[in-house]
């Protein structure tokens, strides 16, 4: 488990931020993105996926999180 933090871009689009690898990247999907349910599989523009527990949305951003790494894509 690695810890995150998302925040969002000018434009209003969610940003990966990985500090220990000092990995920024546009997040281009997330599995659940409504008000109840915000979270799990998220792809990044790089093409890696993470998952983070599914959880009610944020009040604001950015937020650190947990996530697992999905796969090697990096």
């Amino acid at each position: 488990m690695a810890n995150i933090m998302i925040q969002r871009s000018a434009k209003g689009d969610y940003v990966f931020y990985l500090p220990k690898r000092d990995l920024e990247d546009a997040i281009v999907s997330m599995e659940f993105d409504t008000p109840e349910k915000w979270g799990g599989e998220i792809r990044l523009n790089n093409g890696g996926s993470y998952y983070i527990e599914p959880q009610k949305a944020p009040a604001k951003l950015p937020i650190s999180l947990r996530a697992r790494r999905l796969d090697a894509a990096e």
